[in-house]
């Protein structure tokens, strides 16, 4: 009899495993993803009041964005000398820096096939070395792309590389995000992460700040629910019209959220945030 019961438990058990192997089959194998199933307007580049006034309305209904901008605009005004910005993608923050700062943008020259974004005046460079002389910079700045490079050693070695002595660093990444730019998306960082690999590649007094909390993050994935309803894409015109009709409904939901979580960015942060900002000092240049 005790064998009898321990042979169904092990039937039981192999019954048990196989569905479980069932049940993960009929998921998708996210690794062989090639690109997204919807994706944000790209950032748009110009100066004319017409752009302006799209960018703060884009800041003020994307909460990442918004929160990037809050950061780095309290920084940018007040440097001087040569500024650097790495990733720069359309340079939405161009603006932000005095007009006697020297500023160069550099990018990937797969930026235009990866990420969308393509510059006459920015600087496109194979991905490796920089095309910036030594201890050039006197500030760099890397928003939202520091998850895209695979190799964050040698981009952080770079960085100190170019970096003047005594010079500063202004870096900005997700955490609570989706996965983007399928497939050139590869990792999140935690503040601990950030000042381990900063600190390795010769970097000091990093001070790391959280954009958001856990009402900020709440607000934005709500919200990423339903603004892929307001701009359908990949959809046929049937199905895209539908999904617009429900997005008007629940637009008003939107703006409340846009409210809400707009708010909740004039606090101090939290461990659960939409992404960290990060500042760093150099030495001198390795």
């Amino acid at each position: 009899m005790v064998l009898a019961g321990q042979e169904g438990a092990s039937t039981n058990m192999r019954t048990q495993r196989t569905e479980s192997r069932d049940l993960l089959h009929t998921r998708t194998n996210m690794a062989d993803r090639k690109d997204e199933s919807w994706r944000p307007q790209l950032h748009a580049f110009g100066q004319g009041s017409l752009e302006t006034a799209k960018a703060s309305i884009r800041r003020f209904l994307d909460l990442q964005s918004g929160s990037i901008w809050r950061d780095v605009s309290s920084e940018l005004p007040h440097v001087r000398g040569r500024a650097l910005d790495v990733g720069c993608g359309a340079q939405p923050f161009r603006s932000l820096f005095d007009q006697s700062v020297q500023y160069v943008g550099i990018d990937t020259i797969y930026a235009r096939m990866h990420f969308g974004y393509h510059l006459p005046d920015t600087v496109y460079y194979d991905g490796v070395a920089w095309p910036v002389d030594d201890g050039w910079a006197d500030f760099i700045l890397c928003t939202e792309a520091l998850e895209h490079v695979y190799d964050t050693d040698h981009f952080l070695a770079e960085a100190r590389r170019c970096l003047a002595a005594g010079g500063r660093v202004l870096i900005t990444v997700p955490f609570s995000a989706r996965w983007h730019y399928i497939p050139h998306d590869y990792w999140r960082f935690t503040p601990s992460s950030l000042k381990k690999v900063l600190t390795e590649a010769g970097f000091s007094s990093v001070v790391v700040y959280a954009r958001g909390n856990e009402i900020t993050v709440a607000c934005y994935k709500v919200m990423a629910l339903i603004v892929p309803l307001l701009l359908p894409q990949g959809k046929g015109r049937v199905t895209a019209v539908m999904l617009r009709l429900i997005g008007i409904v629940l637009a008003p939901v939107v703006l409340m959220l846009a409210v809400c979580g707009n708010l909740s960015l004039r606090g101090r942060g939290g461990d659960d945030c939409l992404g960290y900002t990060v500042v760093a000092q150099g030495g001198e240049p390795r």
